[in-house]
């Protein structure tokens, strides 16, 4: 880059720093514990963006309290019966209609435990934890497959997707203009309810941190009863969800149908760490190497796209807020999940590289908003703003030393 271009990015990265602190970090109406908001397009936090506020915590140690607070809103939220609601509204109400998980929310809570290892903090988190896997075996396990089923096009936040095609409800199940809770079965469409790789690479997530917590808590029959249950999930999406052929997973219908879209549900895979380096080196590879670094799929010059961009559903892509098809902010921030970890951090610095030259060059037409094309980088007018979208510049920033 240069000198310019490198000015440029940290100017773009104060702007973006002054933001958050003045407009995202703020308050819901009768809730007075301050949290880290999304954008002025999303009027309340999404489960999905849990993420956002313990991220920023990992790396500003002061804001601590945000994700704290973040974490805690959900759980407070929580229903007798177990069920998190999948967003609280900026007016205060609460919302239970998916799921929307999409990173394990206990594993959040656990990275929380570990930044302000509060004994009671990790008693309640476990008990929460508890209380939600229930609720998703009693309600989200009806085909008995061992696996948890997605019923609503938005319990995964791929909206848009072509991997919703066909499904009755592609966004919520709205029954005479109400909102169904998530425990609703749909309207039969034939292939609901089905099995969704990364509900269940959640709930693997979710299940191995709870262990964690469980011995912690100097519950070793527990924890050990975690670790089997995570096994068997894992198990089970190998039984029901891979393909050896194409080494890829991919989502089941109720009748054992492999629905297959190539969609950026396999990067889940990686941030819950269901696969394993010295039990599944071989298939993390092939992956990595027929997929995920693949031109004609996820490799493109702007990785990674929420499709592969050769899959036949990306030709009927929406023209904003699109996972069928554009490279969003949240999967570029959840890259700080997995890729490290992984050894891909050579490729994650170009992801990263990439980030930066796309928002610098529409920064004055889309301030850091919620996605770009994955081949030509330009933004579509979706949420400008945006909360990922911001943390992930400012991350490629400090990642790649431009940000000063």
């Amino acid at each position: 880059m240069t000198q310019q271009e490198i000015d440029r990015v940290r100017e773009i990265c104060a702007i973006a720093e002054e933001r958050i602190r003045k407009v995202h970090i703020g308050l819901f109406k009768g809730y007075d514990k301050p949290l880290f908001l999304i954008s002025e397009t999303y009027p309340g936090i999404w489960m999905e963006h849990v993420y956002d506020s313990v991220f920023y915590a990992s790396r500003h140690p002061e804001y601590l309290y945000l994700a704290e607070n973040t974490v805690g809103l959900f759980m407070e939220r929580q229903t007798e019966e177990g069920q998190l609601p999948f967003a609280v509204m900026r007016s205060g109400s609460t919302r239970y209609a998916h799921i929307q998980e999409c990173v394990s929310f206990y594993t959040l809570c656990l990275e929380v435990w570990r930044m302000n290892r509060d004994r009671a903090f990790l008693e309640r988190a476990y008990a929460s934890g508890k209380k939600w896997d229930a609720w998703l075996r009693a309600h989200r396990m009806t085909t008995g497959r061992g696996l948890v089923e997605m019923f609503f096009g938005y319990d995964t936040g791929h909206d848009n997707s072509g991997r919703l095609e066909g499904m009755a409800c592609p966004g919520n199940y709205i029954l005479n203009g109400v909102e169904q809770n998530a425990a609703t079965l749909p309207p039969d469409d034939g292939i609901t309810p089905i099995l969704a790789v990364d509900m269940n690479a959640n709930l693997y997530g979710n299940e191995k941190s709870l262990a964690v917590m469980a011995r912690e808590l100097g519950l070793p029959k527990e924890a050990e009863a975690w670790d089997a249950s995570a096994a068997e999930i894992k198990k089970n999406l190998f039984r029901h969800c891979f393909d050896g052929a194409d080494a890829f997973f991919y989502d089941a219908d109720r009748n054992g149908r492999l629905r297959k879209y190539k969609s950026s549900t396999i990067l889940h895979l990686f941030m819950e760490r269901v696969l394993d380096p010295d039990e599944d080196g071989e298939l993390i590879r092939r992956i990595y190497r027929e997929h995920l670094k693949n031109p004609e799929e996820f490799w493109t010059p702007y990785p990674f796209p929420s499709m592969a961009v050769n899959d036949p559903s990306t030709a009927h892509h929406a023209d904003r807020n699109c996972w069928g098809y554009y490279t969003m902010g949240l999967i570029t921030l959840r890259c700080t999940r997995w890729m490290d970890a992984y050894g891909w951090g050579e490729d994650f610095n170009h992801i990263c590289r990439r980030w930066l030259e796309a928002w610098t060059r529409c920064f004055d037409e889309v301030p850091l908003g919620q996605e770009i094309d994955p081949l030509t980088g330009e933004p579509t007018p979706c949420s400008p703003w945006y909360s990922s979208g911001m943390l992930s510049y400012i991350y490629a920033a400090d990642r790649l030393g431009i940000s000063g």
